[in-house]
């Protein structure tokens, strides 16, 4: 089983990003706008601004800059342990919901000998059980979508959509070294951090060939970066570093936390652990400070419901968020919310695609042990057959990690092997504004399943500590009946098939 090398392409960018930087630099201590060209008169002065500008800290001029890679080859967990584990870059990737996983689109570390074999044949086995699984649940996604759409049983054209269900949590055996192509954008700035943090604990060899890699065509676009990259820290000098060195001399710790968070977490997905105290008083204030109103003109509740009430605020019925621009809706930011979560690896890639709700996430490999840890998705209750193959899938994953680790495997490497559904626990915080908007994303029918279930969780909390806020978390479906937007559903064809619009948030509920 050969591993394909990661393919690194810069396919856009500014014909001259440097030079631009420093024209906006200097644009800021000048009567007019420099441009490129007035740059390029004055070599020996365009370096030492450049050097200048960027050794004090003032990199606002190199995020003007931005650079599209096509990105083939690299793995999940790549993807998530670093390209999307901060809030500044953008992606638009393959989908494992909708796509057909196969065989050979897996990531086979440089290992070699018995390890090698063991490796090779737990990819081998994940890939059976995966095609398995997708078997085992088809009929069992065929009896709830068609009870959802009756009249579609006749048209073979939707069994399409069944075996796409039915591949989305038959992937949940997977192993997050699957690959994945995909376009990734990022500012001058971004690329390079990501060189200088690029030697991370969690940063595997991928991780530092495919950044190398984005230099090597940063470099052969524009030579004149050279003088700004900063060599990567060595692992061994980072403080995460250190803290896992000492870490692993205590036995028993991983467990131990691992214990203690989940019985924190109780009964819930997504569980509330913190809240400003003041968040429905600092909305209505802060909505009455845009207006200039004192209180006697504006009650608290009529002020939060012009925030968020779609009926008074019709930017939350909009396709285009414009709640970031509008005064009166920016009030939201004022609010906050703390979560503590445990979601499967392949739940949380999506989840931290809302980079404006961020999370601290792990360094994966602190939180693995010999024991399988994983989530399993709804539907596997409503077939015994799918379940005991998926449980056995995942005792073989573990059993193969153990092996690996046994014979010296290090830690990155047998991370790749880990499944989609390996759980993921850390702490999450939003400011109302930005919890409001990926909210009205995840409470959608075609959201993935996990990943709802997880909001819908949020809502119903937020509901006890803030009720007039938790009035207006709802999918878009929900807001746009509220705004009077038509059609109700924004999805067309992908329409879920269950008027959401017409339930309460205590009657959500879904098996697919």
């Amino acid at each position: 089983m050969a591993s394909p090398e990661p393919q690194v392409v810069l396919v856009n960018a500014f014909s001259r990003p440097l030079e631009n930087a420093v024209a906006t630099a200097r644009t800021c201590y000048s009567g007019r706008i420099i441009t490129d060209e007035d740059v390029v008169q004055n070599p020996e002065q365009r370096d030492r601004i450049a050097r200048s500008t960027y050794e004090a800290g003032h990199h606002t001029t190199l995020q003007h800059a931005h650079f599209q890679f096509a990105l083939s080859n690299v793995s999940r967990q790549f993807l998530w342990s670093f390209l999307h584990a901060h809030p500044f870059y953008n992606s638009e990737q393959v989908s494992q919901r909708y796509v057909e996983v196969k065989p050979s689109s897996t990531a086979i570390p440089a290992l070699a000998g018995r390890a090698r074999r063991i490796y090779e044949a737990a990819v081998e086995a994940q890939h059976a059980d995966y095609r398995t699984l997708a078997q085992i649940l088809t009929p069992e996604v065929a009896a709830e979508y068609y009870r959802i759409f009756p009249a579609r049983r006749k048209d073979g054209r939707f069994d399409r959509e069944v075996k796409k269900k039915a591949q989305e949590i038959a992937r949940y055996v997977l192993p997050v070294s699957t690959l994945a192509f995909l376009y990734h954008t990022v500012s001058a700035v971004t690329l390079l951090r990501y060189f200088r943090a690029c030697q991370q604990p969690d940063a595997s060899q991928e991780t530092r060939f495919v950044v190398g890699r984005m230099v090597e065509e940063l470099l052969k676009l524009d030579p004149l970066f050279e003088q700004l990259l900063e060599e990567p820290i060595p692992t061994a000098e980072t403080l995460e570093a250190r803290c896992v060195a000492t870490k692993h001399l205590e036995q028993g710790v991983t467990k131990e936390f691992i214990e203690e968070f989940d019985r924190d977490l109780g009964p819930h997905v997504s569980k509330l652990v913190d809240w400003k105290g003041k968040n429905e008083e600092m909305v209505a204030c802060a909505v009455r400070e845009v207006l200039g109103l004192p209180r006697a003109r504006m009650t608290d509740e009529r002020a939060i419901r012009l925030a968020l009430d779609p009926s008074l605020n019709p930017y939350h019925g909009e396709a285009l968020t414009l709640t970031t621009l509008s005064k009166v809706s920016r009030a939201l930011l004022h609010a906050g919310y703390t979560f503590k979560k445990k979601l499967s690896h392949a739940a949380d890639s999506q989840d931290q695609r809302h980079r404006m709700v961020p999370g601290s996430r792990p360094i994966l490999t602190s939180h693995v042990t010999g024991e399988p840890d994983y989530i399993t998705p709804a539907l596997f209750c409503h077939s015994p057959e799918a379940k005991r193959v998926y449980d056995g899938a995942m005792a073989r994953t573990w059993e193969a990690i153990v092996a690996l680790r046994s014979e010296g495997v290090e830690h990155e490497w047998t991370a790749y092997l880990l499944p989609n559904a390996v759980a993921v626990r850390y702490a999450e915080s939003a400011d109302l504004l930005h919890l409001h908007h990926k909210l009205k994303s995840r409470l959608c029918y075609n959201a993935q399943e996990e990943i709802w279930r997880a909001s819908l969780d949020e809502v119903r909390q937020v509901r006890e500590v803030n009720p007039i806020i938790a009035r207006y978390l709802l999918p878009p479906c929900g807001l746009r009946l509220m705004s009077k937007t038509r059609p109700t559903c924004p999805e067309g064809d992908r329409y879920c098939g269950v008027p959401v619009w017409k339930h309460s948030i205590d009657e959500y509920a879904r098996v697919i």
